[in-house]
């Protein structure tokens, strides 16, 4: 049976040579090609990336350097973005800056030196870019203020392009790092940590809206309400964070088409990990784990069409991936072990693709609510599966029921899990695989394999 196999793993040969030949600095990060080189901190060992912005009318050969702390001209920041033209460079001396809501309207950069610190008070918004090309390295930016009605942040870049915000370090904040209505950003290397204990009263560690072309990238984001949340983003690349210890989603997309992420950690969030009401959503290498709770998934997916969930790894969720309203999508060559409910599709899914995916040490492998299934299993490895191969091809000659009539009991009377693993429960299970009655006939996999895949090594 030829499932686009062929046309799927050249897709992700492609997006694994792009992740190889990505550029690193010296710590190991990634660097983008759109970047140029500026300065070096040898203390910190950090690169400073300024942003070469050909469409502004910039005289970089005349910018200036400009120093801010004690013992130097300027003593507070506000001062030296005043005086600064476009294009300078803002050097900030270790201290403590508590200037209120502090606004960057010039394409200039801000430089950290030792980290120092800008704390908001817990009044307002603690900096607010509102030009392009602006680039802020090196901070401890902490304790903005809170609202219910408006987004206080950390950072806030508003309705502006080609902005730099990286290696810093947002602490207590209501919102981390907000990016609204604004395109061709970077957002990278940042630790992002708050103590929310209410999803009421806490707010979003990265939090973009109506954007388009943001490079998030190894950042750690974690005791927000969501990690990262998108609402209307296009275009967007979410590579090599890690998500933790969040109220809700480690990730969350809504109405959000044409992103990608991939090589990012999700692991003991309140939810998991949500991704709805999207399209074209491509999704490689990336881990989810350790989400458990009622309503806890690895990854839930809701009225998702035309993506890709290839070479992930589920491990210790409640549900490992919950599929509601899912077509034409394609699950191939994922690790799904040691889960609760390793797969639930609803029956409103239909075109989606599941095979060459590892299926071990789930609770159960798939179940559902549908009378019948609209969807392709094929090639997966089960680990419950009891046939045999006797052309020893690595096929297993008889169809696999990956659908239990437990399975289906526990969705109907959830505390008959009280019987998981009794005789009685086993016996019936059994009968059923010989005799189906009760278990969807056509949720089979025709072509299981009697060996689990090495993903690894493919």
């Amino acid at each position: 049976m030829d499932m686009g196999g062929s046309h799927e793993a050249g897709e992700v040969n492609r997006i694994y040579s792009l992740l190889m030949k990505t550029g690193r600095n010296r710590n190991g990060r990634l660097t983008v090609k759109r970047f140029a080189w500026c300065s070096f901190d040898a203390r910190r060992g950090i690169a400073l990336l300024f942003f070469f912005l050909p469409s502004f009318n910039v005289n970089f050969s005349a910018a200036r350097s400009i120093d801010v702390g004690p013992g130097f001209p300027f003593h507070t920041l506000k001062q030296a973005i005043a005086a600064a033209d476009s294009g300078d460079v803002i050097n900030v001396q270790p201290g403590v800056y508590a200037e209120g809501n502090i606004i960057i309207t010039k394409p200039i950069s801000l430089c950290g030196i030792g980290y120092p610190v800008i704390d908001g008070k817990k009044a307002d918004e603690v900096i607010t870019i509102k030009s392009n090309g602006v680039t802020l390295d090196g901070f401890v930016i902490q304790n903005s203020g809170k609202s219910d009605l408006k987004e206080l942040s950390g950072i806030h870049i508003a309705n502006a392009k080609q902005c730099i915000v990286a290696n810093n370090k947002l602490i207590n904040n209501f919102f981390g790092i907000t990016c609204d209505n604004s395109r061709d950003c970077s957002i990278f290397n940042n630790e992002i940590r708050s103590n929310a204990t209410t999803e009421t009263s806490s707010g979003n560690g990265i939090h973009c809206w109506k954007s388009s072309s943001i490079f998030i990238d190894g950042n750690h984001i974690s005791g927000h309400r969501d990690g990262i949340y998108f609402e209307f983003v296009t275009y967007t690349q979410v590579s090599h964070n890690i998500s933790e210890h969040n109220l809700r989603y480690g990730i969350h997309f809504m109405f959000s088409d044409h992103d990608m992420y991939f090589t990012n950690t999700f692991r003991n969030n309140g939810s998991g990990v949500a991704v709805m009401y999207s399209k074209f959503v491509n999704m490689y290498f990336n881990r989810f784990e350790n989400n458990w709770g009622g309503a806890a998934y690895g990854l839930l997916l809701k009225e998702l069409t035309d993506s890709r969930i290839i070479s992930n790894h589920f491990e210790r969720n409640t549900t490992g991936i919950f599929l509601e309203g899912t077509s034409r999508s394609f699950f191939a060559k994922n690790e799904i072990v040691r889960n609760g409910w390793a797969l639930k599709i609803l029956g409103d899914c239909y075109s989606d693709t599941i095979t060459e995916n590892n299926f071990s040490a789930n609770t159960f492998d798939v179940t559902t609510n549908a009378g019948e299934n609209q969807n392709k299993f094929a090639a997966n490895y089960w680990d419950k599966y009891r046939g045999y191969d006797l052309n020893r091809d690595g096929t297993g000659d008889v169809p696999f029921r990956p659908v239990s009539l437990y399975s289906k009991l526990v969705e109907e009377v959830p505390n008959s899990v009280l019987l998981l693993h009794s005789f009685m429960v086993n016996v019936l299970d059994q009968t059923e695989k010989v005799i189906p009655s009760i278990t969807p006939e056509q949720f089979r996999d025709d072509t299981p394999k009697m060996k689990p895949y090495n993903h690894a090594a493919t």
